[in-house]
């Protein structure tokens, strides 16, 4: 295209991208941040030099996972909503948060070493958990199943403090009873 416009990817372009990050996010978790790249390509079902072409460098990789498992947590907010009920899907977005933060407290230092050299890989990040704690927080109001007196932000900072006391798959048992915890402390008294 002449006016600078990116086309948008084929179907399978998109495909093989998708598998490509979910094979990263799952290498990266499993073997660390200098997993060979090969190794990933291959867990996705794909060649290397359709890992490059999508993401030339390992912080391009990297940054491309971070930020899809971050939409993927975002998007789950009102699929669960759709799914469950609203306190039900409240409980389990805060599992998938849990699930976030330990990808990424495995991908920090390479996220720092991203900032560090320009890049911005948290870009709206807080603002995108934020939106889905509200729509999750507002459902369980409307259904009349938690307090009114929390605001959204006391939800992100208690799921913040457990993140960064608990993360790590060797805390997760801790980190879901102090879930459970804050979370029972949100229902509303019959």
């Amino acid at each position: 295209m002449t006016d600078g416009t990116l086309r948008p990817l084929r179907a399978d372009a998109r495909r093989n991208r998708e598998k490509v990050l979910t094979a990263a996010a799952r290498v990266f978790t499993t073997e660390g941040l200098d997993a060979h790249l090969e190794r990933i390509a291959k867990e996705a079902g794909v060649g290397s030099a359709t890992l490059y072409r999508n993401f030339p460098t390992r912080e391009a990789l990297i940054e491309a996972v971070y930020r899809n498992e971050l939409a993927h947590l975002c998007d789950a907010a009102p699929v669960l909503l759709a799914q469950k009920s609203p306190a039900e899907a409240l409980r389990a977005w805060t599992r998938l948060f849990l699930d976030y933060v330990t990808a990424k407290y495995g991908m920090i230092d390479a996220l720092r070493a991203i900032a560090a050299t320009g890049g911005n890989p948290y870009g709206r990040s807080r603002e995108m958990i934020q939106a889905a704690i509200t729509s999750l927080m507002d459902a369980c109001t409307a259904a009349g199943v938690i307090r009114t007196d929390i605001r959204p932000t006391d939800i992100s900072a208690a799921l913040e403090g457990i993140a960064l006391t608990s993360a790590g798959a060797e805390h997760r048992q801790q980190a879901e009873r102090l879930l459970d915890l804050t979370l029972d402390g949100l229902t509303v008294c019959p």
